[in-house]
């Protein structure tokens, strides 16, 4: 009887779990993590607090979205000034602390993309006018790929929580094992019944 093919299904839920989940990783490669953390969370926090508070000589809301629709050409411009501010400035906030980093950092990716296409790509690489090149959203879209690709590393948010989740769920077969093996054991050492020794003996 010919086997039939296994299907491979779309789990939205598996996708989720490989996005939270922190990967053992040696002590170098944790290290690592923390210094691209902690380069995506000054850099983000610089441009999300500009956006929103108009913070370290930033725009500030009304001259972001000014920027947003006559430069990126994005309307409406406020939405998309704030949608800006809160996603950098928030996301800088979840990288610091190492938390949901996967799904932060793709959603950084995106902003970084989305800042090439509207604004930079156009004025090519290492440009001299303004609107800047595109080789700052190159190198940080890169970093936040790392973080998408490697999780946050052991010194997050991310790994506390997966470490009490596993402490708290025990696995599917470990009320069943200790059971069974405690039946076993028993069996194992139980002396025979009457009469197999007598019977062995005579033979």
């Amino acid at each position: 009887m010919a086997s039939r093919p296994m299907q491979t299904r779309f789990h939205p839920r598996a996708l989720l779990a490989a996005l939270l989940t922190v990967r053992p990783a040696p002590l170098p490669t944790d290290a690592v993590l923390v210094a691209v953390r902690t380069a995506l969370v000054w850099i983000f926090t610089y441009y999300g607090a500009g956006k929103l508070f108009g913070a370290f000589h930033g725009m500030g809301i009304h001259g972001t979205s000014l920027y947003m629709s006559n430069v990126a050409h994005l309307h409406p411009g406020g939405f998309f000034a704030v949608l800006g501010g809160v996603l950098e400035f928030g996301g800088a906030i979840a990288l610091a602390l190492g938390f949901a980093s996967r799904l932060v950092g793709l959603a950084l990716f995106g902003d970084m993309v989305m800042a090439m296409i509207t604004i930079t790509w156009s004025t090519g690489i290492a440009s001299t006018t303004a609107p800047p090149g595109y080789q700052l959203n190159l190198a940080i879209a890169v970093l936040t790929l790392v973080v998408v690709v490697f999780g946050a590393g052991r010194f997050s948010v991310d790994a506390l929580l997966q470490r009490r989740l596993a402490a708290i769920q025990p696995g599917p077969l470990s009320g069943r094992a200790g059971a069974g093996g405690d039946h076993g054991v028993a069996g194992a050492s139980a002396s025979p019944p009457p009469g197999i020794g007598a019977l062995s003996d005579r033979r």
